[in-house]
């Protein structure tokens, strides 16, 4: 992508797209689950409902980045 990704530019992304809330939100989820695999399924999504709303916060610049790069690559 050629221009950077602010948190502004990426939450306001988030809350207006739904497709792209959704892609990032599967992006922050799988790396959360990294060094997490022998974690129950069910354990798993219990804890990523307790850090889903930080880890969204925290990771909306990257998820989005990532999202805008993999679009801009097809």
């Amino acid at each position: 992508m050629s221009r950077t990704v602010t948190m502004h530019t990426a939450r306001t992304a988030m809350n207006q797209e739904p497709q792209i809330r959704e892609w990032a939100e599967n992006f922050l989820k799988k790396r959360e689950r990294i060094g997490r695999e022998t974690m129950p399924d069910a354990e798993f999504d219990k804890h990523w409902r307790y850090v889903r709303p930080e880890r969204m916060h925290e990771g909306a610049v990257e998820a989005v980045t990532a999202y805008f790069d993999q679009q801009a690559a097809r």
